[in-house]
């Protein structure tokens, strides 16, 4: 089934008053865009400019040539299709196209841009908000919860657009030959049991006691109070991170710490966190700052900033009980070490 039919017969469902038919135009125009910059980054530097550093996006990071091309694309689909506002990574203010529409998109058009010259796997996210009657900077700083639909796409070895419509998430791989997603799951479920986890090791010394707590309980292997061994997975890219947890279970971990503009977080709030969350909730998942749902997060401003856990449900309780009341592992003697007399690991 390609994703037009996929979304024909959902809007044809009789809905709970969401605006089904409109939604289903979005997601489509999404996808036509994410289509053309699949065949732009496919070309990597046979075109002029291919990962030049242009600026900073409006929160400070690099802005790569490439994201201002990804942005024009979404924002030009997006014109086309029934939105009233969109938040984008690139823009440093909410955009208003057109007023009376019933939808606001959030975006972040190209994720892991840095990623772009070594060939690794970047992406675009996505999530669907109703409009209301504030104005357009105050719509898009909507909580989680509200989100419609929200999807990502995955430019790698495949081309895969990964979505949630409230029902579940699908996943769909790009066939070129046709230029159309065809299904290839239409039910994701985040796999159990898998002994696999993805931070950056490098911020060790930056991180809480509670993450420090979580590492060394998962590095100490088979010997620690874990039991088992795990692997750590870290590819510096959202989108391919949580389509690896999708489909192959485990954890992703992105804490605050303390270095000068982390201290909240890194991840966005409203265009990366939550449709990343929503996306692993409907494949029986969790998503949280370590310890309240992300979904709940009442967003602050346009490019807030947040921590992130997210993968297998039993999983992300587990870091967070680590906050709740890690074990004494910073204390790491004889008596309260991972297999001291006096510990006793939960869960």
């Amino acid at each position: 089934m390609n994703l037009k039919t996929h979304l024909d017969q959902w809007a044809a469902r009789a809905g709970a008053g969401a605006p089904r038919a409109e939604i289903a135009q979005v997601v489509l125009a999404l996808s036509r865009a994410a289509v053309d910059l699949a065949e732009r980054i496919s070309l990597g530097p046979l075109q002029s400019g291919f990962g030049e550093v242009v600026g900073e996006n409006p929160d400070g990071d690099a802005q790569a040539a490439l994201d201002v091309v990804a942005d024009r694309l979404f924002q030009a689909a997006l014109a086309a299709a029934p939105v009233a506002v969109t938040g984008s990574e690139e823009c440093p203010t909410a955009q208003v196209l057109d007023g009376e529409a019933p939808l606001v998109v959030v975006i972040d058009p190209l994720d892991g841009s840095s990623n772009i010259e070594t060939n690794l796997s970047v992406g675009t996210i996505f999530g669907i908000l109703p409009m209301t009657g504030r104005g357009p900077d105050a719509v898009v700083l909507q909580a989680g919860r509200r989100l419609l639909a929200a999807g990502m796409v995955v430019y790698g070895p495949q081309t895969t657009l990964i979505l949630t419509l409230g029902e579940g998430t699908a996943q769909f791989i790009l066939d070129r030959r046709e230029r159309v997603f065809v299904c290839t799951e239409p039910k994701m479920v985040i796999p159990q049991g898998r002994a696999e986890f993805a931070i950056n090791a490098s911020n060790y010394r930056h991180w809480d006691a509670a993450i420090r707590a979580y590492v060394d309980d998962c590095n100490a292997g088979v010997n620690g109070p874990r039991g088992r061994n795990f692997n750590t997975r870290w590819l510096a890219s959202l989108v391919a991170e949580a389509s690896r947890i999708l489909n192959r279970g485990g954890v992703f971990l992105y804490p605050a710490d303390r270095r000068p503009g982390y201290e909240h977080g890194r991840l966005r709030l409203v265009y990366e966190a939550n449709p990343i969350a929503m996306l692993i909730e409907e494949a029986g998942g969790a998503a949280t700052d370590g310890v309240r749902r992300i979904r709940d997060l009442v967003p602050q401003q346009l490019h807030q900033r947040v921590p992130l856990v997210f993968g297998a449900a039993d999983k992300v309780e587990r870091v967070t009980r680590y906050y709740e009341g890690p074990p004494s592992t910073s204390e790491r003697s004889p008596l309260f070490g991972p297999r001291g007399l006096f510990y006793s690991a939960r869960g």
